[in-house]
């Protein structure tokens, strides 16, 4: 991560941070005041900064050492150019290395997989081409956008990587936020509540399944399942799936399914 970047977050956080606060807001435009407090160029894109350190990289020691005991630092969009960093119980969204993988047979084409440009579009690619949004929901699902860049009521802009809707056996409607993550980058809480805002904003007649994604390894994807309460947004499934040629589903893997209970 950039040193500059590193040191306009910090300027950002402590000068308006108070001993013991929770909540510390500052605007876009603060970034430019901050460079020129430093004395140090100003980011071609201001917007990178803040990105940076809401979905790739770790906040400054500095900054993390102000969470309170068992919390964590988050930056939240907190309307347009606005952003406030935000203490929150530490639950890192990280695979369980232990759980059982379920063997599906690899559908997508190769001439996808040569040309899929980064980690992030190649896993989408395999979702949507091995059709793991309805194998992991049991929902018949269909993808309706890739990308979707929306302004949200109190957040400004998000964006959603792609967002599935379906329809189960009662005849129930969804729509289905995912959020995809390549293996180097860290899956933030953040992104499930904006997903969630999103579709009851957006989509307020449908149930809202938020769902992340991302690679264990080129061939194995972990999905998580989301819900939202008046507690907030908890995590309430996670799926591995290893996508392997047809004849390595073997009979002994599928008996072992059948006795799984889930």
């Amino acid at each position: 991560m950039s040193t500059s970047y590193s040191q306009i977050i910090e300027r950002l956080f402590f000068n308006s941070y108070t001993e013991g606060a929770r909540e510390v807001q500052f605007e876009r435009s603060d970034i430019e005041r901050a460079a020129a407090d430093l004395g140090i160029p100003l980011p071609k894109n201001l917007g990178d900064v803040v990105y940076s350190f809401r979905y790739r990289a770790t906040l400054p020691e500095s900054i993390r050492a102000k969470a309170p005991e068992g919390e964590i630092w988050i930056i939240r969009p907190a309307g347009r150019a606005l952003y406030k960093f935000v203490a929150i119980p530490d639950h890192p969204l990280t695979p369980n290395v232990i759980l059982a993988q379920k063997k599906i047979s690899d559908a997508t084409r190769g001439i996808v997989v040569r040309y899929s440009l980064n980690d992030e579009q190649a896993l989408l690619v395999k979702i949507r081409y091995n059709r793991l949004i309805d194998i992991f929901t049991g929902i018949t699902c269909y993808s309706l956008q890739n990308h979707l860049r929306t302004t949200v009521v109190e957040m400004g802009q998000v964006e959603t990587d792609e967002v599935y809707v379906g329809i189960d056996r009662r005849g129930v409607q969804y729509v289905l936020p995912i959020q995809a993550k390549r293996k180097t980058d860290k899956l933030n809480i953040v992104q499930i509540e904006q997903d969630f805002a999103v579709c009851t904003q957006k989509f307020p007649d449908l149930l809202c399944r938020a769902i992340a994604a991302q690679f264990i390894d080129d061939n194995t994807i972990v999905l998580f399942g989301f819900e939202q309460n008046e507690d907030g947004v908890s995590r309430t499934d996670e799926k591995h799936y290893r996508l392997v040629g047809p004849d390595e589903v073997t009979v002994d893997d599928l008996r072992a399914y059948r006795d799984r209970l889930n």
